[in-house]
């Protein structure tokens, strides 16, 4: 039994030698490399881009000629600079105007609301801590479970609700829920 495992050993050459030889197979030897990898980087990368134009349009080899045959003179394109900012200035003072003419709106509004309804005026105008509490507030959210607490924090008071179901032509996919309450703030 032992000369059967000693020819056994003998006829079979061990497994390192057999992993050191196939180590270095998918390699390429350093001078040459994949012609596909080579095609991609002669594509991408091209030896010397100032020759032609690129093909994204970032660099043209004769943009003077282009420029000087569609501005003439360094005057019209100084023209056509001056030309540009002044239109942006009138843009720039249209919409300031919008915004002073319905700012006014609104203070003259504000002030009609104030000669109507001194109470509807201050209410409107109150400052007011979204965070803050009242004691009647704290005692309803002690009595809330996780979820209906999550929903009492997040309301800010005077927002339009966010688990309100924004109005769309579909119904929801879930149906009505027949069991929602909404959380109401003590007065």
């Amino acid at each position: 039994m032992a000369s059967t495992l000693l020819s056994f050993q003998r006829a079979h050459k061990s497994l390192r030698v057999a992993q050191s030889s196939i180590r270095h197979t998918g390699t390429v030897p350093e001078g040459t490399s994949d012609p596909r990898k080579e095609l991609i980087r002669r594509v991408l990368y091209p030896p010397n881009i100032r020759n032609r134009a690129t093909p994204t349009g970032t660099w043209l080899p004769d943009v003077g000629r282009r420029l000087q045959r569609a501005i003439p003179s360094k005057q019209a394109h100084e023209t056509i600079e001056r030309a540009w900012l002044l239109h942006r200035r009138h843009v720039r003072r249209g919409r300031q105007a919008e915004l002073e003419r319905k700012f006014e709106c609104m203070r003259a509004a504000m002030e009609k609301l104030r000669e109507l309804d001194p109470k509807l005026y201050a209410e409107a105008n109150k400052d007011e801590d979204p965070r803050a509490r009242s004691p009647q507030e704290t005692e309803v959210w002690k009595s809330l479970r996780g979820s209906e607490k999550k929903a009492f924090d997040s309301r800010i008071r005077g927002l339009f609700p966010r688990e309100m179901r924004t109005p769309t032509d579909t119904p929801p996919t879930g149906g009505w829920n027949y069991e929602y309450t909404p959380i109401l703030r003590p007065n």
